[in-house]
C-alpha cells in the first residue's frame, strides 16, 4: 500500500503551553502530517501539543477505564457513548483532544461521524472526559482541567499512569471540586476504577471484565 501521508513540515513545540493565534493553531491541527502523531489543545490565545503515547502503560490503562464505564453503563442500563481521540472545538476560541471522552444520559444527539472536530456551537460538551496522565499529570490538573471548567465538561477524570490512582472532579459554575463517587454515573465509586487498574497489572482483561460486571450486579441500581 503507497504511503500517502506528508512529512511534517515544522518540528513542534510539544508538553507545553505557547502563544499561538487561531489560525496558527488550526493550521498545524488540521494538517494530516500530524494526524496519527500528536494530540492538540487551543484555549484562548495559547496552544499544547502532545505526542501521543505510544507505550502499553498508556494504552492499558485507556483500555481499563473504557471498560470499567462501559460495564457499568451496560449493567445500569445506562445510555452512553463513547468517544477516543476525539477532538471538541469552539472555532475560534478552544479546543481539546482527550484521551477519552463520554457522552451520557438520555438527552444528548449522536455527533456525525466524520473525521471533524465536534463543533461544540452545535452539540453539547462531553458529560465526562477522562486524561490518561503517563508524563503529563501536572498539566492534566492545571491548566487542562481549567479549559475543561470552562468548556462545562460535567465531570474530569485524570488517571496517574502506573500509580492506579483516580484523581475525579465534578465541575460546575466554571469550578471543580474532589470526588469519591462519580456524579454522572450515578453509584460507580472512583475506588472501583482504581482497584480495576491494579488489578490490570497483574490479570487480563477477561479476568476484570468478570470481576467488573459481578461487582456491578450486586449494587443496587
Amino acid at each position: 500500500m503507497v504511503n500517502t501521508v506528508t512529512a511534517p513540515k515544522v518540528e513542534l513545540d510539544c508538553d507545553h503551553w505557547v502563544k499561538a493565534t487561531w489560525d496558527e493553531f488550526q493550521t498545524l491541527s488540521e494538517d494530516p502530517a500530524y494526524a496519527e502523531m500528536a494530540r492538540f489543545y487551543y484555549d484562548h490565545d495559547t496552544m499544547r501539543i502532545e505526542m501521543a503515547a505510544l507505550g502499553p502503560l498508556h494504552g492499558r490503562n485507556n483500555s481499563v477505564v473504557y471498560d470499567v464505564i462501559s460495564l457499568y453503563a451496560i449493567a445500569k442500563s445506562i445510555r452512553i457513548l463513547k468517544l477516543t481521540n476525539t477532538s471538541f472545538r469552539k472555532t475560534g476560541l478552544q479546543e481539546c483532544q482527550p484521551d477519552c471522552s463520554f457522552y451520557i444520559g438520555d438527552s444528548f444527539l449522536l455527533p456525525p461521524q466524520n473525521n471533524s472536530s465536534i463543533d461544540l456551537d452545535q452539540f453539547e460538551v462531553p458529560h465526562l472526559v477522562v486524561e490518561i496522565a503517563t508524563t503529563s499529570l501536572n498539566d492534566d490538573l492545571g491548566r487542562k482541567r481549567i479549559l475543561y471548567e470552562q468548556l462545562g465538561v460535567k465531570e474530569y477524570w485524570v488517571v496517574n499512569g502506573g500509580e492506579s490512582q483516580v484523581y475525579a472532579f465534578e465541575m460546575s459554575g466554571g469550578r471543580s471540586g474532589t470526588i469519591k463517587e462519580s456524579q454522572v454515573l450515578v453509584g460507580l465509586s472512583i475506588a472501583t476504577v482504581e482497584e480495576a487498574l491494579k488489578r490490570s497489572l497483574t490479570e487480563d482483561d477477561s479476568a476484570i471484565a468478570r470481576w467488573l460486571l459481578q461487582t456491578f450486579t450486586v449494587l443496587p441500581t
